[in-house]
């Protein structure tokens, strides 16, 4: 009696596969850079630059209320264009449920004062004890570090 031996250990490939894999991290990088700017959720202003902002990182939250003006007067409540007019009663009818929270403004640097000041005066005629000014930090060589 012959023991008959096979040897299938020779024939097993075990070689990775990495083909399948970076067409799907392909097709998931191009998902991500269609999806990445519809997520945006804020109207394009170009802000105040000031040297020493304030961090007010409860602007950033999505529960956050940021009214929004640009640079023509527009009035946003968040992607809403509203007027401004109608802005405190919105302002009332978003705070009904949490009195006492801070309303943000980003407001265009190039915006005429007068729009800013009127969305301010709704918003406080709302309620609204606190108000936030958002800005951004310079950036670049300070004038007198030379």
């Amino acid at each position: 009696m012959a023991i008959s031996v096979r040897n299938e250990g020779s024939r097993i490939n075990s070689d990775i596969n990495v083909t399948p894999m970076v067409d799907v991290m392909l097709v998931l990088l191009i998902i991500f850079m269609v999806i990445t700017p519809m997520l945006q959720q804020k109207v394009a202003v170009d802000m105040a630059k000031v040297d020493n902002p304030v961090s007010m990182p409860d602007a950033d939250k999505e529960d956050a209320i940021v009214v929004a003006i640009t640079r023509d007067g527009g009035v946003y409540l968040g992607q809403d264009k509203i007027a401004t007019g109608e802005l405190g009663a919105k302002v009332s009818d978003k705070l009904a449920n949490t009195p006492g929270k801070t309303i943000y403004i980003r407001a265009d640097a190039r915006a005429q004062f007068r729009a800013v000041e009127d969305a301010i005066d709704a918003v406080r005629t709302a309620g609204v004890d606190e108000v936030g000014l958002l800005t951004q930090k310079k950036e670049g060589n300070l004038a007198g570090s030379e």
